[in-house]
């Protein structure tokens, strides 16, 4: 018999279900004996030796159901080699676990930390092969990730949502987008529900930018303006802060989020009223749309073909529209940023929407 163990580790997002169903899909049908062990709540589960025996009877009716059916944490991948209060080591006890209950390998669905941790136990000499999770569309290595176009769909519908409103009462609305550290979320969602200004991480804004772009909309007679901003935006003097500069300054500041803030910062300047909308984690919630429970099927599909050939330490990954794998190695610890010089972001601009920085 084939022991193969899985596990979803991370925050949870739309199409995680629909993954695990391709990688089983392919394994019942392609091996004559296997048998597959899900892990519960992430690499915890690998921690401590929790699991269930799945049967391909628990791989069915999940394809549109969101969530995870393993369910999911974070252990966060800087503490992986401290050892707890409890005394567990962590790397020593999934090795152990992993050990013990003769697994052939280990299939992870997870997102930038679990991708470095996914790739810490390939190094120790475990098979590992992972897919790549997450609303972010930021791991290195893939051009998609499964769970980003259903977080998009929610993120649109919320701005489409908000205009009604703004042009009822002509005001300027905010919609925070999920995304701290990269835009890829806020870009597609801004540009496909209409924003007029988009604010991503990796372009800081100048706020006269921001207020002179406003205030053009009014001249032309336009009477509301909503803004995508997404949670790391920052300005460019907060740019200039260091790491530890721009943390206190955020613990100290009185506002939730950076939305708060540059609404606060809006209404002084022009004298308008801002509304702030947080659509929060119902960017990673619900079923997965079409497009996701498509391109998680393919993604399962390859990985569980890994499997079966005996090919481990990579991800499954998209280059174009054509499903890849790529080592571990050169996914694990780097992020896949928006390029404020891309074809996205120039035509965007063409049509007239502001990006903060001109």
């Amino acid at each position: 018999m084939r022991r193969i163990g899985m596990l979803t580790s991370g925050g949870d997002c739309q199409a995680l279900n629909a993954t695990m169903r391709g990688v089983a899909k392919v394994l019942y049908n392609k091996l004559d004996d296997v048998e597959i062990l899900g892990f519960k709540d992430g690499y915890r589960g690998l921690m401590y030796n929790d699991y269930r025996v799945m049967r391909p009877s628990d791989f069915s009716g999940i394809l549109t159901v969101g969530g995870t059916i393993l369910g999911s944490s974070r252990q966060p991948f800087k503490k992986m080699r401290v050892v707890e209060e409890d005394g567990l080591d962590k790397v020593a006890a999934m090795k152990k676990t992993y050990r013990d209950l003769g697994l052939e390998c280990l299939v992870v669905l997870g997102g930038n930390g679990s991708q470095k941790t996914a790739n810490l136990l390939s190094q120790e000499g475990l098979n590992v092969i992972s897919l790549p999770k997450t609303i972010d569309n930021d791991i290195f290595g893939t051009d998609m990730t499964f769970g980003f176009q259903s977080a998009v769909d929610i993120a649109t519908n919320a701005i489409d949502c908000i205009h009604t409103t703004a042009a009822a009462h002509g005001r300027v609305f905010i919609v925070e987008v999920m995304g701290h550290k990269v835009g890829w979320l806020t870009l597609h969602a801004g540009v496909a529900g209409g924003a007029d200004i988009i604010l991503l991480p990796e372009i800081p804004y100048d706020l006269d930018c921001v207020l002179a772009a406003i205030q053009r909309r009014h001249k032309e007679g336009k009477r509301f303006s909503i803004l995508a901003v997404a949670e790391g935006a920052m300005s460019k003097e907060d740019a200039l802060l260091g790491k530890k500069e721009y943390n206190k300054k955020k613990s100290e500041s009185p506002y939730p989020s950076v939305s708060y803030e540059l609404g606060a910062r809006i209404e002084k300047e022009i004298g308008r009223e801002v509304r702030i909308t947080v659509p929060g984690h119902t960017q990673r919630g619900g079923s997965p749309d079409p497009y996701d429970r498509f391109i998680s099927s393919r993604l399962g599909a390859a990985a569980g073909r890994l499997v079966v050939e005996r090919q481990y330490g990579r991800m499954v990954a998209f280059d174009g529209f054509d499903v890849v794998t790529v080592p571990l190695s050169t996914v694990a610890g780097k992020l896949k940023y928006v390029d404020p010089k891309c074809a996205a972001i120039r035509e965007a601009k063409d049509m007239g929407i502001c990006f903060g920085d001109e």
